[in-house]
């Protein structure tokens, strides 16, 4: 039986809907994100931001209104060239203008711990964290909500001064001065020029990097939270809080307000991180690609790029539009490290005892509030249809719903929630709806959905005339859950855009994580009273990518010479594809099958392996334009991602980057009884930056009905960081496969002899079209 989604508070997504409206007065005009070849640049102009403020004043059909009016962001290091408020004559006279190349419409975006360290096997005694002094002077840059700056996550307990390398600053606003920045919280910026053009109306109620959302505080205690003792949400995930990279550097860079983002914005702070010199960028934020379109249409991607060159490692959330469908990834260029959600071994409960605690259920729950944790009649009212039936009860009583025919879930939440509060102590809901994510539930009420559960209440009910039970929550269970899985919500592959390149790329813990929040945004109701609190607990890829971002600092505090790639490579080829059970990890939107890397990557990240991996594949610039150039972009489109006047003219193309992971088409057979057999190739190059002299055998593992041939199969390292190449071939399928939809799974590991390192990166065969679901 199918019932309705209870109406209660949900928080599973984190994903926060944007919506747009325009005033009259604005009609005749559109904000656009203009690229511009800086190398056009007049001699008469010391800046481009002269160079472009003269000229819009020359295309202006209003010569009194000020061209600060018009020009909304200056670009220099992001992408080179500006947003403005354009109307469709005037954007027809700009793309006659000396320098113009392209335009685009501004665009809307979305939104997309305690004990996620340890679970990740982190510890103060050995491995990654003291390697890596705790990531101290890393500098990670947030683009997102702002922060809290007096939260305790961002105390500078124990932190040296900040380092003379640092180029930005704290920004005065509404509500925040520079003295709120410490050792910890070096840069905080706000950014809302384009928010403020597209949408006028737009209330903004502190003007500052101030956090009054949540999310920027959130995402940020994630990558580089200090340490805070006594950490829970209302007594759940008790425990210390701290980030993935304790002694990081945080800058902040708020472009979200009130549920408004506009990529304007985005790429804006963007451009001013890279100008103060952040060494990680963490992006929890998107847009998603309708179409396979070019990539003018995606700002994170284009801006991103440029940091790329500048030696900033960029982690950015898969997004939120997971389940079943494939093509959902948000941020899957090829130079960003795109990031899935998972889940954790950690449970919050409630609990239902039977009569004389001769038995006792257990159910999800993250009820907030208080409860009595007595013994009270219990009272079954069926299918809790009628709300008379509920006022005529004296006493505190215990009530339980069942649903069946011509009942609905959220109707009899809704019934129970007006009954009586002086009555009803709490309520159980028998169900067979079985939705497994959590709910900030208003009142004390429990959603007992396993079956023989279900049956034990009902048998308990049944053989008793006076059945009593003890309702009790706030219980935080660990290890007895199967761990991690890929969240049902994570987004998954490929990706559109760059179809040749698997996506995403590492499981992350993104589900049910504790950190840091704003006093000024309610966590949850009781009764329909407000609770707040300094810490949350939020499901989302937006939780998985800081967890990303802070490992990447950690590496980056071992290696400070690697390149973002050589970090990614890291941390891809020393994930974990196994629970923690021993089995392959499960997707969870997926009847729990075993999940495929469309869905987790290269598995779950295991940040004590990934700060010295063995080997590494690395990737420049230089690569990344010659993927690009087998997309058969032109100059004009080139231009617009490099920046440069890179032509594909005298460049070989390859659509084969030298990625840790590989993903490789076949023909689709709709009858699904005939598939020709096919060979894809792909070259890699690997780096030994382990032992000084080191061999390592190809194994390849899974991959039924196909071939998978490494040559050479054993690489034999003289040195340390000597490179050396491979050839992997896939042909296929080799037997009839019977389904319609082609996914093969497995992986090629490089063992070192010696057994110190595995080098694993997953395989993908399938013809699945990449274009995104709609």
């Amino acid at each position: 039986m199918t019932t309705a989604l209870p109406r209660i508070q949900v928080v599973i997504l984190n994903l926060i809907p944007i919506f747009f409206l325009f005033s009259s007065s604005y009609a005749q005009s559109k904000v656009y994100i203009v690229y511009m070849d800086h190398s056009a640049i007049p001699r008469a102009f010391s800046t481009h931001h002269s160079w472009f403020e003269s000229t819009l004043s020359s295309i202006s059909e209003n010569s009194e209104l000020p061209i600060s009016s018009k020009l909304i962001h200056t670009y220099t290091n992001s992408i080179h060239g500006f947003s403005a408020s354009l109307t469709p004559s005037e954007l027809a006279s700009l793309q006659n203008s000396p320098g113009y190349i392209h335009s685009t419409p501004d665009r809307p975006m979305e939104l997309h711990t305690t004990h996620s360290p340890n679970f990740l096997g982190m510890s103060t005694s050995s491995g990654v964290w003291p390697a890596s002094s705790y990531g101290e002077d890393v500098i990670i840059g947030v683009i997102d909500s702002g922060v809290w700056p007096e939260s305790e996550s961002f105390k500078d307990r124990g932190m040296s001064r900040v380092p003379l390398r640092w180029k930005g600053k704290c920004v005065t606003g509404q509500q925040f001065n520079t003295s709120l920045c410490n050792k910890k919280l070096i840069g905080a910026r706000y950014f809302n020029k384009g928010v403020r053009a597209n949408f006028p109306d737009a209330k903004i109620t502190i003007n500052s990097a101030r956090d009054n959302e949540g999310h920027g505080t959130h995402t940020a205690s994630i990558a580089c939270g200090n340490f805070v003792e006594g950490a829970s949400y209302f007594g759940y995930a008790a425990g210390t809080a701290r980030g993935m990279a304790p002694r990081a550097r945080l800058a902040v860079y708020k472009v979200l307000w009130e549920n408004y983002i506009y990529s304007s914005d985005v790429i804006a702070a963007v451009d001013q991180a890279i100008k103060d010199g952040v060494d990680v960028l963490s992006m929890s934020l998107g847009i998603f690609a309708e179409e396979d379109k070019f990539y003018d249409e995606d700002p994170i991607a284009l801006a991103t790029f440029a940091a790329m060159e500048k030696g900033i490692f960029v982690s950015a959330s898969a997004g939120n539009k997971g389940r079943l469908f494939h093509g959902t990834i948000y941020n899957g260029a090829p130079w960003l490290t795109t990031v899935a959600a998972g889940t954790l071994d950690r449970e919050f409960k409630g609990a239902l005892t039977l009569g004389n605690d001769t038995k006792k259920i257990t159910f999800e729950s993250l009820y907030p509030g208080e409860f009595s944790g007595h013994r009270e009649q219990i009272v079954f009212l069926n299918k809790c249809k009628s709300l008379k039936k509920l006022k005529r009860l004296k006493g505190k009583v215990i009530v339980v719903c069942k649903d069946g025919k011509n009942t609905n879930l959220g109707t009899q939440v809704d019934i129970i929630k007006n009954g009586s509060t002086s009555v009803i102590s709490g309520a159980i809901f028998l169900t067979n709806y079985d939705y497994k994510d959590y709910y900030d539930y208003s009142f004390a009420a429990g959603f007992i959905d396993d079956e023989n559960d279900r049956k034990t209440v009902m048998d308990y009910i049944s053989k008793n005339k006076n059945p009593t039970g003890v309702l009790e929550f706030r219980k935080t269970i660990l290890g007895t859950a199967t761990a991690p899985k890929v969240a049902r919500y994570s987004s998954r592959g490929p990706f559109a855009r760059s179809r040749n390149v698997l996506k995403p790329d590492v499981l992350a813990p993104g589900s049910e994580i504790l950190a840091s929040w704003t006093p000024l945004d309610k966590v949850g109701e009781v009764h329909s009273k407000p609770l707040f609190s300094n810490f949350k607990l939020v499901s989302g890829t937006s939780m998985a990518a800081p967890h990303v971002s802070g490992l990447a600092a950690l590496i980056k505090s071992v290696h400070p010479d690697w390149s973002p790639a050589a970090i990614r490579s890291a941390i891809m080829t020393t994930a974990n594809p196994l629970d923690n059970t021993g089995s392959p990890i499960k997707d969870d939107g997926n009847n729990d099958e075993p999940a495929s890397p469309l869905a987790m990557g290269a598995g779950f990240i295991d940040p004590n392996k990934a700060i010295d991996p063995g080997l590494i594949y690395d990737a420049e610039t230089e690569d990344y334009v010659k993927l690009l150039c087998s997309f058969n972009y032109t100059a004009k489109q080139m231009k617009i991602i490099t920046k440069t006047n890179t032509s594909c003219n005298g460049i070989k193309p390859s659509s084969d980057l030298n990625y840790p992971s590989f993903i490789a088409y076949f023909p689709s057979d709709l009858e699904g009884s005939h598939r020709p057999k096919v060979v894809r190739e792909f070259i890699r190059r690997v780096r030994n930056v382990g032992n000084e002299k080191a061999s390592y055998r190809a194994e390849v593992s899974g991959m039924s009905g196909f071939n998978v041939k490494v040559e050479p199969s054993k690489l034999v390292f003289r040195r340390k960081n000597e490179m050396l190449s491979y050839k992997l071939s896939v042909e296929g399928p080799i037997s009839v496969v019977e389904e319609i939809e082609l996914l093969v799974h497995g992986s090629l590991s490089w063992v070192e002899e010696s057994g110190k390192h595995v080098v694993r990166s997953p395989i993908v065969a399938t013809d699945i079209d990449p274009r995104p679901m709609r």
